[in-house]
């Protein structure tokens, strides 16, 4: 496993994040660890690389992104569940973790509602509905016809069964009552080269993901989910604008603890983690990476990942969606 260090210098500390100052100190020369669910490379990684670097700043100290993929993102997130609650183990997670209730239920080796404490929900991602230049719908509204008028529907692909792009086409066709087969692949570059192939006719992918076929024409957007429209394609509607806004699905990244960890410590790295992505630097990086930064405080990352978790356990249970075994 390799392990990648963001070091800053104990001096750069920014006034309007001096919270290291503030209460115990918490052993500075005690490294701190965050635990990644997913392989480096992966969006959810190089977010958790940003937040670590943040932290570092806000709060000195090391803060080190330890990777532990695998299991649908369970080994790692079981990792974070049961490590020491001493405040130096942190885990960043991404839609995965609120998705995992619903669809492995009490197979999961933790309980999502009471092993971990929220502590700030970073950003979110809107998806963006796509076809293939060759699908002959220009909207919403056209790709709902066209698939109603063909015997078998049209087929959309995903990154595998009960990934959120999965469940964001569930979500299209329950609401607009259309005929659809998924088709799981085993990761997400195999499904967007398929998608810029044309061998499959719709399917759900973050913006800055496909931002660049998009503008080559390759691949035409429909809609976004989301409340508002993308900022880097303002002239695509959101799924709400196109009729069908219980079409909602929109990634999510945030940081979390294990239970029990110290009510100060809590609020000290939560209060770090919210500054530093609503203002500064890591806002506009966030931006111009195609994510919608929030900033939480734990007590609304709590209230979202409760949410998060009924809405996708609904969807899963009314669409009988079963985990590949």
């Amino acid at each position: 496993m390799r392990r990648r260090h963001f070091l800053i210098q104990a001096g750069a500390l920014p006034a309007a994040l001096s919270l290291a100052a503030a209460g115990p100190a918490w052993a500075q020369a005690t490294a701190s660890r965050v635990i990644v669910p997913y392989a480096p490379g992966a969006a959810t990684d190089a977010l958790a690389r940003l937040m670590a670097q943040a932290l570092e700043g806000a709060l000195g100290g090391t803060f080190i992104v330890e990777n532990k993929a695998g299991g649908g993102t369970q080994i790692g997130t079981k990792a974070i569940a049961t490590a020491p609650p001493d405040g130096h183990t942190l885990g960043f997670v991404d839609t995965a973790f609120v998705i995992n209730p619903g669809l492995f239920g009490k197979s999961l080796p933790y309980d999502t509602r009471q092993d971990f404490v929220p502590l700030s929900l970073m950003a979110t991602a809107p998806f963006v509905l796509l076809v293939h230049h060759s699908v002959r719908a220009a909207s919403v509204q056209e790709l709902v016809a066209l698939a109603k008028s063909k015997p078998d529907g049209l087929n959309y692909g995903s990154a595998g069964i009960g990934s959120a792009p999965h469940l964001a086409g569930e979500q299209l066709r329950v609401a607009a009552g259309i005929p659809a087969t998924h088709v799981p692949y085993r990761g997400g570059s195999t499904v967007l080269n398929d998608m810029i192939a044309g061998h499959i006719d719709f399917g759900f992918t973050t913006v800055p993901t496909m931002i660049e076929h998009i503008r080559a024409g390759t691949l035409r957007a429909l809609a976004v989910t989301g409340p508002v429209r993308a900022a880097q394609l303002p002239q695509v509607p959101t799924m709400a604008e196109a009729g069908l806004s219980s079409v909602d699905a929109s990634p999510l990244f945030g940081l979390v603890a294990p239970a029990g960890m110290p009510a100060e410590r809590l609020q000290q790295i939560g209060q770090a983690a919210s500054s530093a992505v609503k203002a500064g630097p890591l806002n506009s990086k966030l931006t111009g990476m195609g994510f919608i930064p929030v900033g939480s405080t734990p007590a609304e990352f709590k209230a979202r990942i409760e949410a998060e978790i009924d809405k996708w356990s609904r969807v899963i249970a009314e669409g009988r969606i079963k985990p590949n075994t």
